[in-house]
């Protein structure tokens, strides 16, 4: 039989001290979207949560916050997703084994659309979410399979995915099964979905200006939108390129007055609706009745939340994470930037694209990473 996603053991010591503290002015904004998981702001993520790990100790929801990363895995979200993408992992039998499964769960040849599409069914937000979910493990295994690709992966200490790709981090980590972890990601591909056709919306990347510029910018737009249109930054994705969630009329008005703020240029994106932000809330409920059910374990390295941007132990804590993250902005910016000044050594993109590469450089051109495709 082959083994799939065999992960290394990670012992989970007693955490004994909590002086680790990144939190950005970003994360200190956002401080209303945490209430929806019950922390006030960032730093009520640190509050003790008792945690059952085996039979002879327990652990705190505070435990990874000073995790210290050598060599981090970066999975991608929605938008990675690319014709073509899942056929070279066909040649290694543990990475195949993954779509085989993945069809019995999806109830449909996620192969063939990954390979043959069309692209316009490849890039709804049902079928991209899972094909990248899956096609991101499948690189593991292509990894896995590579001379040295197994003490690569024994080596990782640290993971997170941009959005969906969390979701992904946290397979690999061991918090939840492949099999669970589809059918998380599935249902939240079509909650998604049905909230962005309750409710249109849109998304537009703004590009050349920073995190405060933006914000102004969409305080402007709000001025003139119903309060059914407003805007607000839904990614943070990197010094210079924030994702811009809302009403569609608020999204055309941000495009409208970008060039009066000096953006360089304003990109509409081909997502189906203003994800991040409260427009998704019909999505939460159906989230959180499925995470509720869904067997989830402390992860065995950290991974790193695009809610608040901090590692956390406790389950039902991630599972409250996982609901609220939906409409909550990503704090990847936050997230790569703590990497890297906590002294990331490298780090391995797996799956379609080369976006989160692109980001890393971005913020730190000396930064060593690494992409593996499937």
């Amino acid at each position: 039989m082959i083994s799939l996603l065999t992960l290394p053991a990670v012992s989970l010591p007693l955490r004994t001290s909590s002086n680790s503290r990144l939190v950005s002015s970003a994360l200190n904004e956002n401080a209303a979207r945490l209430r929806c998981f019950g922390l006030r702001n960032a730093e009520r993520s640190r509050v003790s949560m008792s945690v059952s790990v085996g039979s002879q100790q327990t652990v705190e929801d505070s435990l990874f916050l000073d995790y210290k990363p050598h060599c981090a895995f970066l999975f991608p979200g929605q938008g990675a997703q690319a014709m073509g993408m899942g056929k070279d992992a066909q040649d290694v039998p543990a990475a195949a084994e993954l779509y085989r499964k993945a069809n019995d769960i999806l109830g449909f040849d996620l192969l063939d659309v990954c390979i043959n599409g069309p692209k316009e069914k490849l890039d709804s937000t049902i079928i991209s979410q899972p094909a990248i979910y899956v096609t991101s493990l499948a690189a593991v295994e292509v990894l896995r399979s590579r001379n040295g690709g197994q003490q690569i992966i024994n080596a990782v200490n640290v993971t997170c995915g941009l959005s969906l790709g969390e979701y992904t981090a946290l397979a690999f980590s061991g918090a939840f099964s492949f099999e669970d972890g589809l059918k998380l990601v599935k249902l939240r591909g079509e909650a998604m979905q049905d909230a962005a056709d309750a409710v249109k919306g849109a998304m537009v990347s703004v590009i050349g200006l920073d995190s405060n510029k933006v914000q102004q910018l969409c305080d402007a737009a709000n001025v003139e939108v119903d309060e059914a249109d407003k805007v607000q930054i839904a990614n943070y994705l990197c010094p210079g390129n924030y994702a811009v969630s809302g009403g569609v009329k608020g999204v055309e008005v941000v495009e409208a007055k970008a060039k009066s703020f000096k953006a360089r240029m304003t990109v509409r994106l081909a997502v189906a609706g203003a994800f991040h932000t409260s427009f998704m809330e019909p999505a939460v409920s159906r989230l959180e009745a499925a995470l509720a059910t869904t067997d989830i374990k402390t992860p065995r390295i950290p991974v790193i939340s695009n809610v608040d941007a901090q590692p956390h132990a406790d389950p039902d804590t991630i599972k409250k994470i996982l609901a609220c993250q939906v409409t909550s902005p990503v704090q990847w910016e936050t997230t790569i930037k703590s990497l890297l000044t906590r002294g990331l050594k490298k780090g391995y993109e797996l799956g379609p694209g080369k976006v989160i590469a692109g980001i890393v450089k971005r913020m730190d051109k000396g930064a060593d990473i690494e992409n593996v495709g499937a």
